[in-house]
C-alpha cells in the first residue's frame, strides 16, 4: 500500500516537470528559434526521483527502499532547469 502511495507521488512529480517544460516560454520561444534557423528539435531529459523514507514516517514496518533514475544533462538543460527554479546536482555532461 505505502509504495502505491509513493509511486503515485512519483507520477505527480514526473507530470509537474513535464508541464514545466511544455509551459515554459523561454524553451518554446528558444525551440521556435532553431526550428526558424531550418533545424529539427530533439529534446530529451532524464530525471532522477530519489524518495526515502524518514525513520519517523508512518508504515515504519515497511523496509527503507529508494527508486532511482539517471539523469543525464547537458550545461544547457542544467541552466534551463535553474531557471525554473529547480536543484541540479553539478555532475553536468
Amino acid at each position: 500500500m505505502v509504495e502505491d502511495e509513493v509511486k503515485q507521488l512519483q507520477k505527480k512529480i514526473i507530470k509537474a516537470i513535464n508541464e514545466a517544460l511544455s509551459e515554459s516560454s523561454k524553451l518554446n520561444v528558444a525551440i521556435q528559434n532553431v526550428r526558424d534557423a531550418g533545424c529539427e528539435v530533439f529534446l530529451t531529459i532524464e530525471a532522477t526521483i530519489g524518495i526515502h523514507r524518514n525513520s519517523d514516517a508512518s508504515g515504519g514496518a515497511e523496509s527503507d527502499k529508494e527508486d532511482r533514475v539517471r539523469l543525464h544533462l547537458t550545461s544547457q538543460d542544467a541552466k534551463f532547469l535553474k531557471s525554473l527554479k529547480i536543484a541540479v546536482d553539478e555532475e553536468v555532461e
